[in-house]
């Protein structure tokens, strides 16, 4: 009997993405809201790349993986916002539902990148603070590299047996999600079919993508706090928590937003709310990354002005 009916029901071809309401004085107001921000974040992240790739200087892991963390947030920024953005402007708020899919694995592929590298960033600061005899040996672009591949190489396989089990299931949720984009997590039972593989899935690697990373993460700042608190001087105190100050806010904010955005889901909170974590999780943290390594960054300030004297010489 429910295999006819759900036979008999047309099949969803397109969503509407609600957005942040219908109000025709707020959405002007919105739309300066987010290109601000999406301006910020792209040319602040882009700024790090370049200069870390222009400036020998600046040649080092950590602000390789740095500048490979501001690649990944300038497409995590731009997988959601330029979407916003034209339903702001034309009032068009219909995606279709292959769309949907394509911006939620982008999203979710974007998200796992992003956690991955900063446990790489957290190991490296382990290291060179840990051990930094050792450190040279142990850092190797070899080794900075293939970090960074296996970040890439994990999100993309997740997302590929993600799409395989999406495959076999029909969305049969609400053609209105009260979102600002393609985030299934807020919607209760979108897709029919046999979901019990695809919810172990999900399950699982959040289980093990978040507490895990997040565990290791924890244990690796327990000991270079240890390391630092060991050190004699106050000087030295200060040096060594300085190249780990940024990546730690950064760890922070990054796991709080995630666990509260994604564990507060299970509590139904009101859409407006999941809504407002969602921004700060998905596009403020983009803006955040260059914001801690330009302006808390010595190394980042003598080398952006370097280039902005040559700059100048060459005017």
């Amino acid at each position: 009997m429910e295999t006819s009916e759900g036979q008999n029901q047309t099949p969803i071809v397109e969503l509407i993405l609600v957005g942040f309401g219908n109000d025709p004085e707020l959405q002007p107001l919105l739309f300066l809201l987010f290109l601000v921000i999406y301006l910020v974040a792209l040319s602040g992240n882009l700024l790090i790349v370049v200069l870390v790739v222009g400036d020998r200087h600046l040649h080092t892991p950590m602000y390789y993986f740095v500048a490979n963390l501001s690649t990944v947030e300038i497409c995590y920024v731009s997988t959601t916002l330029p979407r916003l953005l034209a339903s702001l402007t034309t009032g068009d708020r219909t995606i279709s539902l292959h769309s949907c899919y394509v911006q939620y694995y982008f999203y979710i592929i974007l998200s796992n990148a992003e956690g991955l590298l900063l446990t790489a960033m957290c190991y490296d600061r382990y290291l060179a603070i840990c051990h930094p005899l050792r450190y040279a040996a142990l850092m190797t672009g070899r080794v900075c590299c293939h970090m960074v591949a296996w970040a890439w190489i994990f999100g993309i396989s997740y997302c590929i047996m993600l799409h395989i089990f999406m495959l076999q299931l029909v969305y049969c949720g609400p053609k209105d999600i009260d979102h600002f984009f393609c985030d299934f997590a807020p919607v209760k039972d979108p897709f029919c079919g046999n979901t019990k593989i695809l919810q172990l899935l999900t399950f699982y690697f959040s289980v093990i993508l978040t507490i895990g990373v997040f565990l290791l993460t924890l244990t690796s700042y327990i000991c270079i706090i240890a390391s630092i608190l060991r050190i004699p001087s106050r000087t030295g105190r200060q040096k060594a928590f300085s190249t780990c100050s940024s990546h730690l806010i950064m760890v922070t904010v990054y796991y709080v937003s995630s666990m509260t955005v994604y564990v507060v889901v299970l509590f139904n909170p009101p859409a407006i709310l999941h809504k407002i974590m969602s921004v700060w999780f998905a596009v403020l943290i983009p803006v955040l990354n260059p914001v801690l390594y330009c302006l808390r960054n010595k190394e980042v300030h003598q080398v952006l002005r370097k280039a902005l004297q040559k700059l100048a010489a060459l005017r």
